[in-house]
């Protein structure tokens, strides 16, 4: 498997953890996500590894993208690594390959996992949370429109009610919250948020591997297919709204821990 910078891998049994190493927060850019799919990708060619958890090092799961105060943001509204990665792709075209990979993922979830953060963590088949957890699709909140293939995956995970108050109000669930709508697998404490997401494994990965994948590769049928028509719809609106002056307005105001005054333009 490749060497990776932003991740790290641990192998317990049939169970691997990938650990995102990028704290306080873990942002993420292109670079993450393909390091990401990359290991769950070899993990797939491995017979011995069962189930997969994405846990993170620091106080958020993943607070999605770092937009900093707005200052760094291009004419179009893209950060400086974006505009390098559209030469080559964009990192939806990685997370993608999220999606496609066969065997069961596990978040431990034992912080905040905001905007693309709630998208990878919405990714895996299950999510194991604190009471300190925050869950929050707070693209509105930036002037922005939903991404990570979101606008498809909650929904089909909460129900259309529940995904449209989280994406209209941005506000933040918390762990508990998040159990009550079913965002949430289970909420522990926030000291047993990887360990018992690693038992959660390692309860699947004690049944038939084969029989395991073929049941998930059944119900999830179709998903990255719809996942990559989504994202595709999702950025081009992404792309319209960052010219627009409420994009930057809500990067400013969410830096300056303000509210925003939008004004339709």
């Amino acid at each position: 498997m490749s060497t990776f910078t932003d991740i790290t891998i641990e192998r317990s049994g049939n169970v691997a953890t990938i650990v995102i190493q990028r704290p306080p927060h873990n942002f993420f850019d292109m670079s993450l996500i393909k390091q990401i799919a990359t290991a769950l990708e070899g993990f797939d060619g491995e017979i011995d590894i069962r189930a997969v958890v994405l846990a993170s090092e620091g106080k958020s799961f993943c607070a999605g993208a770092n937009f900093g105060d707005g200052s760094r943001l291009d004419a179009k509204g893209n950060r400086p690594d974006e505009a390098t990665a559209n030469n080559s792709g964009h990192l939806y075209q990685e997370a993608v390959r999220i999606f496609r990979a066969r065997k069961p993922v596990i978040a431990a979830v034992q912080g905040p996992a905001i905007g693309g953060g709630l998208g990878l963590a919405v990714a895996c088949d299950f999510r194991i949370a604190a009471p300190e957890a925050r869950f929050s699709a707070n693209f509105t909140r930036l002037g922005f429109h939903p991404g990570f293939g979101l606008t498809y995956t909650l929904p089909r995970l909460i129900g259309m009610q529940q995904a449209s108050k989280m994406f209209y109000t941005s506000r933040r669930l918390t762990g508990e919250e998040a159990l009550a709508i079913g965002l949430a697998d289970e909420v522990v404490p926030l000291a047993e948020v990887r360990t018992r997401a690693q038992a959660f494994a390692a309860e699947i990965a004690e049944n038939a591997p084969l029989a395991v994948q073929a049941t998930r590769a059944t119900i999830r049928a179709g998903l990255a297919d719809k996942v990559r028509e989504q994202t595709d719809h999702e950025l081009s609106l992404q792309q319209n709204l960052r010219a627009a002056d409420d994009f930057k307005e809500g990067v400013k105001a969410y830096a300056e821990r303000r509210k925003p005054n939008f004004t339709g333009r």
